[in-house]
This record gives structure tokens, sequence and C-alpha cells, in this order.
């Protein structure tokens, strides 16, 4: 059952179009990817999906209920939260007390589930400059899942992230939004990270969506060997 959906969603810049007509259907328990070349439209249709742009046409609707128009900070306090490609720690605070901080502000019952299940026990009395890069984007995703959202939207948690980091932190994604039943999006780099954790991936290119499916399906789509995936598929 869609919970999330952005329809015809259109973004504009003067008579640029980043974003034509794209569609998405989010599901709880569900991991929908987001995949494109750079240029696609893929930072752009997160910014439009989480309330930082508005679109120049189309909708979002949460619930059936048309959102398009409330703001990034209504979304996170009615169950859509996002993180972002560079990350929102606040170095000079420990990991448990900026943890805890957001914990009370969206009501988290179970803040010491998300850190153990991120590995994050170890490091929660560090102050989070001096943690290691890959820790503070398990950070951020913490951040993203406290308050138990229904719907997250992930820009690329694994960036600057070596190979093996890369698959922990999807490994974790994987089970916490299955575990929560969180109907996620994640945008990223990691192709095969990708596929290997999505049910269903999206591909973009030029602003547009030149297929959407299963990753088996993605994978073998000529437009997307054509124009993404290449001889490597």
């Amino acid at each position: 059952m869609t919970i999330f959906e952005g329809k015809g969603l259109t973004v504009r810049y003067g008579a640029i179009a980043a974003l034509t007509d794209v569609d998405i259907a989010l599901e709880p328990g569900v991991v929908h990817g987001v995949i494109g070349p750079n240029g696609a439209g893929k930072s752009t249709f997160i910014d439009a999906l989480s309330g930082r742009r508005r679109p120049s046409s189309g909708t979002v609707s949460l619930d059936g209920d048309d959102i398009t128009r409330r703001s990034a900070r209504w979304r996170r306090g009615n169950g859509v939260a996002r993180s972002f490609q560079r990350t929102s720690v606040f170095g000079s605070m420990t990991v448990r007390t900026q943890l805890e901080m957001v914990a009370r502000k969206n009501d988290e019952p179970d803040l010491d589930e998300i850190v153990a299940t991120l590995g994050l026990d170890e490091v929660a009395d560090q102050v989070c400059s001096e943690i290691a890069y890959g820790t503070q984007r398990s950070v951020d995703l913490a951040i993203a899942l406290i308050g138990r959202p229904r719907v997250v939207l992930l820009d690329e948690p694994c960036a600057g992230l070596v190979a093996d980091e890369s698959v922990k932190m999807l490994e974790h994604v994987r089970a916490l939004c299955t575990e929560r039943d969180v109907a996620a999006m994640l945008v990223e780099h990691d192709v095969e990270g990708v596929f290997r954790t999505c049910d269903v991936i999206t591909v973009l290119d030029l602003g547009k969506v030149i297929a959407s499916g299963t990753p088996a399906e993605v994978r073998t789509n000529p437009d997307v060997v054509r124009a993404y995936l290449g001889s490597a598929a």
C-alpha cells in the first residue's frame, strides 16, 4: 500500500527542466532505490519530495493527502525524514548528547535499539568531530530514523565511504527500514549496493525516468544499459 507518493513532479530553473514528469510511490517496509548518472536530477528529486524545493508542477502526497506546499519542517514532524549527502552532525557534541537531543524532540522511545543496531555504543561518549567519517555517517542515519518516521529519504548515505563501510551502511539501511516498516527511498551512487539492497529501482537520466522495476528488470533494461550501466551490467 502506497503511503508516500510523488506524481508528475517537474522542477524548472528558468527555461531549464531539471526534472520532468517524474513519479514515485513508496510503501512500508520497501526500499526504493533511485540511481542515474551525474546531472540526472536525483538531488532535485529528493529536494522536491522532502519539501526543500517546491516543484514547478506535480504533487507530493502522504496517505493520499496533498502536502506539496508543506514545508520540510512540517514533513519531518509528520513522519517524513531525510538525510543529506554531507554529514549534519554537531562536531562539538558527543554522539550520545546529539542523539538524545533529537530523540527528546521527536519522542523516540527506542533510541538504544537504533544505537545498538548501528554499532554506535562504543563511540556514544565521544565527540562527533573525533570519530571516523564512516561512523559520522551512521550517526546521520540514526538521526533520520529517530522518532519512528514512516518515510525516510536517504540522500547518498554512502558518500565518502570505502567499500567495506558502504556495504555495512546499506546493510543497516535494509535492516532498520525492514524492522521498522519504514517506506524508504535511497539515492545512491553505489550502484551494486543499490541492486543488492533495494526492492525496487527507478533510473533517472536528464531529469526523466527511463526505467523502474525490480533490480533484475532494471539491470537488463536496454535503455539503462545504454545510458548508465554500460558493459558493467
